[in-house]
């Protein structure tokens, strides 16, 4: 295993969560365009513009952001810990405060969380969407260095308030761990190795190797995880992997999203463009900064 100095891995975090944020931002664009139709309109979509069928500001996010955010301030709030109850309630919260926008399954378990106040949701073999993918950057960051067993376990203690799946529990535990790779200082050969190859002999759904570039990807999980990990694995680069990913539609927030949280962590803040840190919204930028170093910082005290 590589490593690097505290510093750096403090470094990469804050590049993590601002990866997270510009994929996001980047991608709502685009959101649920074809790939023709992105041609069509902007050629290649590369730049941090607003607008889309949210009718974005300039360097506005959507619930992919917003949502992490509040799971961040929720862990803190219970000291690095990541409960149940906590993360339901923080995402009710965010909830009532009228997001931009937000998943049905993630509207439709808080509405029953409201009504019975029980912040697990029920196992769902329909609930194996990207929602609980998309936020789980904080708890990567939060369980830095703990056992592998304890940071599965703070995964889906997250994703179960609205995702109880197996599936998305198996793409949110191995983000969660590759991010933490990442930040350690191994390389995207080394997590290949250690994560990627594992988690498709496990799940030979998530399978992107040898398969047919996934176009328009959908908010299930494995359509979700299949285009990230061909962009972050078989492009490469943090600007060059998000531009391929989000220029494929479909869901392209949240695949944005996800991938810039990866290639943030790998690649590190001098990899991220500075003009599209520019757009990014300042209080946006400010509170991934300010999050990443919180949620970070005590594991490397």
């Amino acid at each position: 295993m590589s490593g690097v100095a505290a510093a750096e891995v403090l470094a990469r975090a804050e590049a993590a969560y601002l990866g997270l944020a510009l994929g996001d931002a980047l991608g709502a664009t685009v959101e649920f365009m074809t790939p023709r139709e992105i041609a069509r309109q902007y050629g290649v979509h590369r730049q941090i513009v607003g607008g889309g069928w949210l009718h974005l500001k300039p360097g506005q996010v959507t619930d992919d952001t917003t949502m992490s955010l509040a799971l961040g301030e929720a862990i803190l709030a219970d000291q690095g810990e990541v409960r149940p109850l906590s993360c339901a309630r923080a995402f009710d919260a965010w909830m009532r405060a009228k997001p931009v926008d937000i998943g049905n399954t993630v509207r439709r378990n808080l509405l029953a969380f409201r009504g019975s106040g029980l912040a697990v949701a029920p196992p769902s073999e329909a609930d194996a969407g990207n929602g609980a993918a998309m936020r789980v950057l904080p708890v990567a960051l939060a369980s830095f260095g703990r056992s592998e067993a304890c940071v599965r376990a703070c995964v889906r203690a997250q994703a179960h308030v609205t995702h109880h799946n197996a599936m998305s529990d198996a793409a949110c535990e191995f983000l969660a761990l590759a991010v933490q790779d990442f930040l350690r200082g191994d390389s995207l050969r080394e997590v290949f190795r250690l994560r990627i190859s594992p988690l498709v002999k496990e799940n030979p759904a998530f399978a992107f190797r040898h398969r047919p570039r996934r176009e328009f990807p959908s908010g299930w999980v494995v359509e979700t995880l299949q285009a990230v990990l061909q962009a972050v694995v078989d492009v490469g680069g943090f600007e060059n992997c998000l531009v391929d990913v989000v220029n494929r539609g479909g869901d392209a927030d949240t695949t944005g999203a996800i991938a810039g949280m990866l290639a943030g962590a790998l690649y590190g803040m001098p990899a991220l463009p500075p003009a599209w840190l520019k757009a990014l919204d300042p209080a946006v930028r400010r509170a991934c900064r300010v999050q990443a170093r919180a949620l970070l910082a005590p594991q490397l005290a």
